[in-house]
This record gives C-alpha cells, structure tokens and sequence, in this order.
C-alpha cells in the first residue's frame, strides 16, 4: 500500500462507485447487498474521519503561509520526536509526511492525526477487500475472508471512537454523523481498550489467511500491508500521551483503596452493589426466571401461539440495534443449535437469560479439523456488541478432542459479563478475543489452550476443570495472545478453583496441566489466591515453542493454595514471576485491570473490586 494522499474524496468515491463498478458474478444480489451494506457503514465513519482532519487541517494552519508554496517533505522535530516513541518509526514518519496537518502539528495535535490517519488506511483496506467479495473461494478461503470484512469492520468503528475521544474537535465532528451513533464520555483507558482491540482484529485477520493460498489471499495481504503496524504506532503514541488516572502507584495500601472506592462508587469491602446502581438493576439482577419481565422470549418448542420465537437467531434480529436501553432476551430450557448463533456490534446491550447451567444449552459441533474453517469461525455462540451480559446457561462446543480448535463461546464485545454459566469443549473452549469481558461463577472446561485471546479479562469466583485429552496431548489452561507491549490486555484469574474434570480424575493418566503457554510475544496472565488441583504440573507454565517470549512474557502467580500451587519447582523464565506485592497484584483485580469507565457496576453482578473481600 502507498502513502500518497488520502483525501475526504476518495473516500467519497468509494461510497458512491458502488451501483457503477463493474464485479464479476454480480448475479448474486445477497453478496452485492452485503457489499454495499458495508461500504454504507464505512463511509458514515470515513465521514466522521474527514470532518476532524479537515477541521484539523485549518486549525492547525491558522498563521502559517497562505501563498501555496510547496511544503518541505522533510520531517518536523514534532514527527521525528512522536515517532521515536514508537515500535516501527520509520513507518510512522513516513505515513505522516503527505498526510493533512501532521507538518504544522505540534505532538499534542499529532496523537489524533495519527488516529487518523491509521482510520483511513484501515478503511482504504475495508473497501479495497470488500471488492473482492464475489470471487470464486473455497470453504476455508471464504471464511478467513469473511472474517477479515467483520473484524476490519470492527476496527474502523473502534478508531472511529478513538478518533472521536482524542480529537480536540469532536463536537464539530458530531454534525457529520447520525445522533445515536454519538459515544458516551470515554476515559483514556477506553481509547487505550479500543485500539487494542483493532490491532486484536489485524492479528486475528492474518492469521486466518496464514494457512491458505492462491489470489484472494494475494489481494487480501496487499490491502493488510502495514495495517497492524499503524495502529501499534497510533496506540504507542497515545499510550505515550495520555494521563494515567488509574495510576495508583506509590500511595499506601489502605489510602488506595479509599481513593479507588470515592473514585469509582465501588464497594472496599462485600459483594453488595454499589449505592447508585438503580433499583431497577438490583431487582434484574437479583430476581428469580419467574419474576422476569423479558422483552423477548425463545422456546423451541413454541407453537407460535405465545408469542415466543423458536430460535436464537431469530430473537436476535427483533432485537433493536444501537440501543442504549438494556434489551432481555429470556431463552427456554432446551437444547439450541444453530448454524451461526451471533450478536453483531450493532445489537448492543443485549442481556440473555436462560433457566440455568445445563438447562437452557446453546450447542455446536464445528471446528477447524472437521468442517475446514478458521477458529474464529467455529464458535457455537459470538458476541461483539457492547453491553453483551448471559447469565444462567450453557455454551458447548460438542466437536471433541480429536477435531482440535472448536470454540464454545466467543466474545469480542466491550464491556461483557458471563455470569453463573457453563463454558463447555476441548482445546479452544473459550475465546476471549478483545475488549473487556467479566466472568463470575462459571465454570469452564477444556483441554489445549481452552481460555485464549487477548482480552483485558478477569476471570472470578470460577471453576476452571482440566478435561481428558488426547493421548500424548498437554492440557494448557490459557493461551494469552498479547501482541504488543502497549496492549493493556491479559487474562486474570481471581479467586477461582482450579481442578481436573471428572473425566480426568477417572481416567489416572499422566498428562500433565500447565497453567498457561505464551501464544505471542507479549503474552499476560496472572492467577490471584485461587486453588490449585495436584494435577498442575509442577513447573506451572509450558514453552510454546523453544524459547519464544520467555523472555518478554509477564506470567505472575499471587498466593494461590493447594497441592498444584506450590512455586518451588516452577519455570525459571525472566517473564515469570512470583508475585509478592499486594500493589502488583492489585494491578489485575477488576477495579485496576478492567474496570475503565465505571461500567461494571451497571450491569448488577455482584463481584470483589480488589484482591480479597
């Protein structure tokens, strides 16, 4: 990909060449409606993009010369400085010389040029792919590609917020886009959690074109060029810039957490809900199936008669997109399969509820192996819209040990909660993709890597079982993705127990669990005074290959107990280490790790904001 000049009227283009550009095979008018679908969506936020560089653009010119002379293509000291900051600076120079702004900006105003910029690369990308679309593909082609359109779609959204949040003129970007697309106040961690997730999504894209081969991925890596590196260099240079308000560090224990509790509402000390969440959410939250009041009901066994739908899916598409209101989607004892079980980013705030674990189940059977798709594709159920909460139910993935990846749950949305459910397969059980996601009294099985993804997840109150695996297979509890060093992701296990299933215990075999094995280079986990089943190995933690990231890792372990927790014969790995701090340790319980803009509260479930009660 170039770096010419990306102006608002490319973008313009792209949006209105949709009904003129010639496609092959256009007789398939679901794919052109899909097309068109996604360019619509990307011009709003393209448009939203423009309207802050172009603001942008004469603030930071006021003064300068007005005669049109040439501008020296040579970088300021404010761009060489900024991109020094940066893992990949020479990209960052260079991106930013022809881009709008950046030659007359100081480094304040060059944190949201950056945004930017990366925004218009991305959606250059978007709408580059998106053309593709009716080209002839195999099965596992086509799903690495489709995951690649839903996941770039993803970030231009999360930039788009991004962009919004560090613009010094967002409300003259607002006028450009419709009312209810306008987000809420945002912290710095939100933006930080954002960008995060989009560079999440650009890993997760080229990973599921890694194994196939041919024209489409051809296409596909030329569109991708320099993406995952743009936006690790928008999230140093913000990361760089931004105040740290949750920084706690060098205040006294018992002073912290007064300042955490008068800051955020949280309660120091119980499980009780914070004062000011509404009664209303306590009685949700607190109150029996019976006493529900659902605005949507699913029975599979429904006649039609009491107004109920039959599927999950079907229950999903009545529900209203972008609400801000909290929409529940009660669902029936019974058992759900269905083809592709998912809530889009548009579906926010959706909570569903079901008559409980082993009750209400919602099961499938793909994987990688046996149905010839991408990991991201096999999940039974996947959610990426804000707000997602399940309580009081089943997720599965049925596929069994010997089809390999096959993931019972996927979320990827911003602020989710999974609350007194089962999370039940074998290697990839649960896929804890971006964001920031909360489980509370789950209980999750698996064998190879069945908690991974690059969240910025806690996992609390949990039952965490080891299930049989293969013969000559490892069990690995987690597999943490974190990419780069600026990523304020991890997986956080608190106060959890941590055992072999039952399946394990009977079969007396030796194999081996380790707590967790680094996926990328700057992989985080963390267990806090959970209980440890003899059947952890005793080194702990497992090498992924040789000697990849044992170095640059962060794998930490605070006062766990029992016959697998004893820290004597554990890895001797730079990265790892055992924590004995209560300020270190404290850095991963919710009201530090995931806790942002006071979201969890809101959502009723009750659950420790520190590392004990």
């Amino acid at each position: 990909m170039g770096y010419g000049r990306l102006g608002c009227e490319s973008f313009r283009s792209v949006a209105t060449a949709t009904d003129h550009d010639p496609i092959p095979n256009q007789s398939n008018p679901s794919r052109k409606k899909r097309r068109i679908i996604l360019l619509s969506i990307l011009s709003l936020f393209l448009l939203v993009g423009c309207g802050v560089s172009a603001v942008l653009l004469v603030h930071t010119r006021k003064g300068s010369d007005s005669s049109g002379a040439k501008i020296r293509r040579q970088p300021t000291q404010a761009i060489s400085k900024t991109c020094s900051k940066t893992r990949y600076p020479d990209l960052c120079v260079n991106s930013l010389l022809d881009f709008p702004g950046s030659l007359s900006a100081g480094e304040r105003d060059l944190v949201h040029i950056t945004v930017n910029m990366t925004l218009s690369h991305v959606g250059n990308a978007l709408s580059g792919a998106s053309e593709i679309i009716n080209l002839d593909m195999n099965k596992r082609i086509r799903s690495a590609y489709d995951d690649c359109l839903e996941l770039l779609d993803d970030s231009v959204e999360q930039l788009s917020r991004s962009l919004y949040h560090v613009s010094p003129v967002s409300a003259t970007a607002s006028t450009l886009a419709e009312e209810d697309e306008q987000p809420a106040a945002a912290s710095s961690e939100d933006v930080m959690t954002w960008l995060s997730a989009a560079l999440t999504n650009h890993d997760t894209c080229t990973e599921g074109l890694e194994d196939v081969n041919g024209n489409v991925k051809d296409l596909m890596s030329e569109h991708l060029r320099d993406l995952g590196e743009l936006v690790s260099n928008s999230l140093a240079i913000f990361s760089d810039s931004k105040d740290d308000e949750n920084d706690f560090s060098g205040i006294p224990i018992q002073n912290r957490r007064k300042l955490m509790s008068k800051r955020s509402g949280l309660p120091v000390d119980g499980n009780d809900f914070p004062g000011w969440v509404s009664n209303r959410e306590r009685k949700l939250l607190d109150a029996p199936i019976e006493a529900l009041q659902a605005d949507i009901v699913v029975n599979k066994y429904s006649n039609g008669s009491d107004g109920a739908y039959k599927t999950i899916t079907a229950a999903i598409k009545a529900a209203p997109q972008k609400s801000r209101r909290r929409t529940i989607i009660y669902i029936k004892a019974g058992r759900y399969e269905e083809k592709y079980i998912k809530v889009g980013k548009k579906k926010k705030n959706l909570m569903f509820i079901g008559d409980g674990k082993g009750k209400t189940v919602i099961t499938g059977g793909k994987s990688v192996l046996g149905d010839g798709i991408t990991t991201f594709h096999t999940a039974s159920f996947a959610a990426t819209g804000t707000g997602f909460i399940a309580r009081d139910m089943t997720f599965e993935n049925y596929a069994g040990p010997e089809k390999h990846q096959a993931v019972a749950l996927r979320v990827g949305a911003d602020h989710a909660v999974v609350y007194r459910c089962n999370v039940i397969g074998y290697q990839d059980s649960l896929y804890v993709h971006s964001q920031r996601q909360f489980y509370r009294e789950c209980d999750i099985y698996g064998t190879v890597d069945f908690i991974f993804g690059n969240a910025a997840v806690v996992l609390q109150n949990c039952n965490i079982y080891a299930r049989k695996p293969m013969p000559h297979q490892k069990n690995t509890i987690t597999a943490q993705n974190r990419k780069d060093p600026n990523q304020n992701t991890g997986i956080s296990i608190h106060n959890c127990k941590i055992e072999a299933a039952q399946d394990l215990k009977e079969a007396q075999m030796n194999a081996s669990t380790y707590l967790g094995r680094p996926w990328k280079m700057y992989s985080r986990a963390v267990y806090l005074l959970s209980y440890m089943g003899d059947h952890i190995h005793p080194n702990g933690w497992l090498e992924w290959n040789d000697t990849f990231a044992l170095d640059t890792l962060y794998y930490g372990e605070y006062m766990n107990y029992g016959p697998g927790a004893g820290v004597d014969m554990r890895v001797k790995w730079s990265g790892y280490r055992v924590i004995t701090s209560a300020v270190e340790a404290a850095k991963f319980t919710v009201g530090r790790f995931i806790y942002g803009s006071s979201w969890l509260p809101a959502t009723g479930v009750a659950f420790v904001a520190g590392l004990t009660v």
